[in-house]
């Protein structure tokens, strides 16, 4: 027989050592290292060999798609193809109080059989909530179990085309170590639950907690065992929310739904462009719009900034909506190209609504917003900027500028189509 070899394997990122030590060298947690054991034979215990399969001859007919009947939810989940895969897991994230639970009851209350089981509410809770969100009518299951192994054996009896798990750092095995949240729980029910899905083509949909850095509690893995990641994110103080897909191995990462957090739950916004433009203020300096594309939606964004004398030898910058390196990266060129002095300026940036943007075609939006701050200048309220910033200070075309400009001239508004470089933009600031 062969002789057994030990090593030492990290329950948060799998990183393998000859030796223990109390911090992985690999992610720099603690006390996470494990003692297992290798054997150094690899010759075949079984004596069952795999079944290998050509792809034409698979047939994926009977993967089918679980529609909930909330078009924003599932627009995210498939796009053209909209909905739930069959089968599949999907992890819904968010930051403590922006509606995950909120959401997910809805949506399970739109699936017949659905099953959802709270480990954090009591039934008389959720039924409170039910209330608010006026589905005391409706006749979705509602279960306060947190045995993982009761969860299965229940969903294993009933076959519910649906189940909501919420929260994945609640729920506990009591044949494994740890309390419930610790990494070994949350990874091993999240492997179970994974393993489940794939055998009896029940759909999962299980919330995550985030840390207070906004990434999902638990290990790593638990990113990669499920076929979907979402995100949902907004601002408190405008109710919006909005849904996005970190991952998704049946469609695009490129889509989002919009709602608006109500005291009856979450509403769909179906028009994004009217909504995000009823939230532009005044003809003020320092405000600049734009047109986003997310997906196959585009709609107007406004960018405020506020640029102020700094007190200190090192200027703040503070950014909300826009990537903080991308701003710098922004003020660097303004500076090295227009000579535009800010190195003695706080710049404080914010995108109005809560809205989180990664397009680059918002960069000339961003300049001009920047510009209009420093100088104290207004631009005209129905003026649009819409251009991708370069290091050499040109303007690039944004992509989709086609869809940009049909969005803004069905709202009313104009794109600025002759500004080709920096030069352009900062000469409309000196008149």
């Amino acid at each position: 027989m062969a002789k057994a070899k030990k090593f030492y394997s990290c329950l948060n990122c799998g990183a393998m050592s000859t030796t223990w030590s109390g911090k992985c060298t690999a992610c720099g947690q603690w006390n996470t290292l494990v003692e297992q054991e290798e054997t150094a034979d690899f010759s075949p215990t079984s004596t069952k060999q795999a079944e290998l399969v050509a792809i034409k001859d698979i047939k994926s007919d009977s993967l089918k798609r679980l529609k909930t009947g909330i078009k924003e939810f599932d627009r995210v989940l498939g796009g053209d193809d909209p909905g739930l895969v069959t089968g599949s897991v999907v992890l819904v994230a968010g930051a403590p109080g922006v509606g995950k639970s909120t959401m997910l009851l809805q949506v399970a209350s739109h699936v017949p059989d659905a099953v959802y089981f709270s480990a954090e509410e009591s039934l008389e809770q959720l039924r409170l909530r039910a209330n608010r969100l006026g589905l005391a009518k409706s006749d979705l299951r509602l279960s306060s179990e947190r045995g993982l192994s009761n969860i299965l054996a229940s969903v294993y009896r009933e076959k519910p085309p649906l189940v909501v798990v919420d929260s994945i750092q609640t729920i506990f095995d009591d044949t494994l170590p740890g309390t419930p949240g610790s990494i070994v729980q949350v990874r091993e029910a999240c492997w179970r639950l994974q393993k489940f899905a794939k055998e009896t083509g029940t759909t999962m949909l299980i919330v995550g907690h985030v840390t207070k850095e906004g990434m999902i509690a638990g290990p790593k893995v638990l990113e990669h065992l499920v076929d979907v990641v979402l995100y949902l994110e907004g601002e408190k103080r405008t109710g919006l929310r909005i849904l996005r897909a970190e991952k998704n191995r049946y469609g695009s990462t490129e889509e989002v739904g919009i709602w608006q957090l109500l005291a009856a739950g979450l509403k769909s916004v179906e028009d994004p462009g009217q909504l995000f433009a009823e939230l532009i203020t005044d003809n003020l300096p320092g405000r600049a719009l734009s047109v986003t594309v997310e997906g196959t939606r585009s709609f107007i964004v406004e960018i405020q900034t506020l640029i102020a004398k700094t007190a200190f030898g090192y200027p703040k910058r503070a950014s909300q909506g826009v990537d903080l390196n991308r701003l710098n990266l922004i003020l660097a060129v303004l500076e090295n190209r227009l000579n535009v002095n800010l190195s003695s300026y706080d710049v404080y940036l914010n995108v109005v609504g809560g809205f989180t943007l990664k397009d680059t075609g918002v960069d000339l939006a961003v300049a001009a917003a920047i510009l209009s701050g420093l100088t104290k200048k207004p631009i005209n309220k129905k003026t649009i900027f819409v251009g991708e910033i370069g290091l050499l200070g040109e303007v690039r075309s944004a992509i989709d500028r086609t869809r940009r400009e049909k969005e803004a001239e069905r709202l009313g508004y104009d794109i600025s189509k002759n500004i080709k470089s920096l030069d352009q933009l900062s000469a409309a600031f000196k008149k």
